[in-house]
């Protein structure tokens, strides 16, 4: 297939050169089991929001407070997080999707606990991926069709067994100099996968990194 051989002949990057989330949230332990909710929202099903701490409290608003509306919930350190409740667990959440600024680039990752892709998780992961590109790159609608097919056929190779976990990241958008990585996750209590992408000239996002 040609898709096949343009994604796994693509230029790759060391992952030293880009950044990746530092760690896995640890999940969380509840004696209630979160209502269902449906939405639309990127970070819409298992609503864990009664759960969770208050929201942080920002005296100015975020370039990435619309993530709010999505159903993210911001942490102290100005990342955001999407909690979902495991359903092979009652009253049991975790880290789903986190994106955050570090050192200038836009670094968002979509967690797979224990190294499984969750029912639908791909395409919620596509969802909210398309979301931040389209947001955050001058890719026009075409070009952002071409990248959600890439990001798609990314996903089923990673599903397939045909993309290993690698310190590796696979452009995708030159001009941002954007590109995703299948990637091991070693830090926090839960040990397994993300695959994140990296926007290393992100726009309308503030100059100074959060971290």
């Amino acid at each position: 297939m040609n898709i096949i051989a343009r994604l796994l002949s693509t230029f790759a990057i060391s992952i030293s050169a880009v950044a990746v989330m530092p760690y896995f949230a640890i999940a969380q332990e509840t004696l209630t089991a979160p209502e269902q909710q449906t939405t639309q929202r990127v970070c819409s099903s298992d609503s864990v929001e009664n759960l969770l701490p208050p929201p942080v409290s920002q005296e100015s608003r975020s370039p990435l407070s619309y993530l709010g509306e999505e159903g993210f919930t911001q942490n102290p350190d100005g990342s955001w997080t999407c909690y979902v409740s495991d359903s092979r667990k009652q009253g049991r959440y975790y880290t789903l999707f986190k994106v955050q600024q570090i050192n200038g680039k836009l670094v968002a990752s979509s967690f797979l606990d224990g190294g499984i892709l969750v029912e639908g998780q791909d395409n919620r992961s596509l969802d909210f991926f398309m979301m931040l590109i389209e947001k955050h790159t001058k890719a026009n609608q075409g070009n952002r069709e071409s990248i959600r097919r890439y990001l798609d056929a990314f996903f089923s190779f990673v599903k397939q067994g045909k993309i290993q976990l690698s310190n590796r990241g696979y452009l995708f958008d030159q001009p941002s100099g954007a590109v995703v990585i299948y990637h091991p996750v070693t830090g926090g209590k839960l040990k397994g996968a993300a695959i994140t992408i990296n926007i290393s000239s992100p726009e309308n996002l503030s100059s100074s990194p959060v971290s």
